[in-house]
């Protein structure tokens, strides 16, 4: 599978993952997560430039989405958890090159007919 999916990442203060995931799941009941425990380390000049509070302690949230997907889950996920919400997100993606493993019977089928 090439070229189908964006990895969305979303980096909030600890304890708004499942806000993220809800945001996520209201546009596709069928997106799962992966939540990583992480420290920021950001300096006191970016919670002046900011005018923001920094808390250490975040979530990391990574959803492999469809492309097409990709752009209304990054402003569902910034509505919920944004940057002036009390989880203080950021979120971004990447281009996913390849993906094995999935069990979609539709892209299963559209890699089987690219093999013949």
């Amino acid at each position: 599978m090439t070229n189908q999916f964006e990895l969305i990442f979303c980096i909030v203060n600890l304890g708004f993952s499942d806000s993220v995931m809800s945001a996520a799941r209201e546009l596709d009941s069928r997106i799962g997560g992966t939540v990583l425990s992480a420290r920021g380390t950001a300096r006191e000049e970016a919670e002046k430039m900011f005018n923001i509070t920094i808390e250490p302690e975040k979530e990391i949230v990574m959803m492999l989405v469809s492309k097409e997907l990709k752009d209304s889950i990054l402003h569902a996920v910034y509505k919920s958890v944004g940057l002036n919400t009390p989880g203080q997100g950021i979120a971004f993606s990447l281009p996913v090159d390849e993906v094995v493993g999935l069990s979609n019977p539709t892209l299963i089928q559209k890699d089987d007919k690219k093999e013949e």
